[in-house]
């Protein structure tokens, strides 16, 4: 029985290579139809890491034109070395990086307009972590502690800041992560690791400020020192973005 389990896993792969050469052969001839599959298979989902790694709905949708703009013009130099999903979303982090680079140039300089929490425009994943039914007092926790954490994730170095966010945010595993980046998974886990704890330090402080409001505590090496005796209220939750 395993064996056979084995043998439909290898056909399934075997027949989504094949499915996805003649997508790839569609788009090298130009198909119409083919790109607009392309389009509506990837653009979300990338304009989604964009955003997690710019931070700005403005810049992610530009980013996310300049990206397509790239897999449409270098589609007929992809030889298959790498999956489809793998060669847009290299491109896509490629893009991101070099929107940031010109932001702390140029854009930081500005002053920014703040934009409302959870306001118009801005990118759709957030309904995703905020619970409808949640009353506004556990929607306005909610929003301000995703607030904090997208702030203290800014502050985590590269490559961690990626890693994390690949892993965390985007769900991706291991395996595709190291391909993504074109790196080992064991440097893949130790970015991931070393980019939790950074971020987790940097959210030390305001768990042990908010945390008994929200009904969280830090986790119980670092709220040891301002701890109550007895105290016993709250759940411990190790925070990630």
């Amino acid at each position: 029985m395993a064996g056979a389990t084995i043998l439909g896993d290898f056909a399934g792969a075997i027949g989504a290579r094949l499915e996805e050469s003649a997508v790839i052969a569609e788009l090298k001839a130009g198909s119409e139809q083919a790109y607009a599959w392309l389009i509506g298979e990837f653009h979300q989902p990338i304009y989604g890491l964009i955003y997690r790694l710019v931070n700005d709905p403005s810049d992610a949708a530009d980013t996310t034109q300049e990206v397509f703009l790239k897999v449409f013009r270098g589609m007929k130099h992809f030889h298959g070395e790498s999956s489809l999903k793998t060669w847009i979303y290299r491109i896509a982090l490629h893009e991101a990086s070099n929107r940031r680079r010109w932001w702390f140039r140029h854009k930081a300089q500005e002053t920014p307009f703040e934009p409302v929490p959870g306001g118009e425009g801005q990118y759709g994943g957030d309904d995703r972590l905020v619970d409808t039914g949640d009353s506004p007092l556990e929607q306005f926790a909610h929003g301000e502690v995703k607030a904090v954490v997208t702030a203290a994730l800014e502050r985590v170095p590269e490559p961690y800041r990626t890693a994390i966010i690949l892993r965390d945010l985007e769900e991706m595993s291991y395996e595709e992560i190291a391909e993504l980046l074109q790196v080992s998974l064991g440097t893949v886990k130790s970015r991931i690791t070393r980019g939790r704890d950074a971020l987790r330090k940097r959210l030390a402080a305001y768990v042990q400020e908010v945390g008994p409001e929200l009904g969280l505590n830090a986790p119980e090496g670092q709220r040891r020192s301002s701890a109550e005796p007895g105290s016993s209220s709250g759940r411990e939750v190790e925070v990630t973005p």
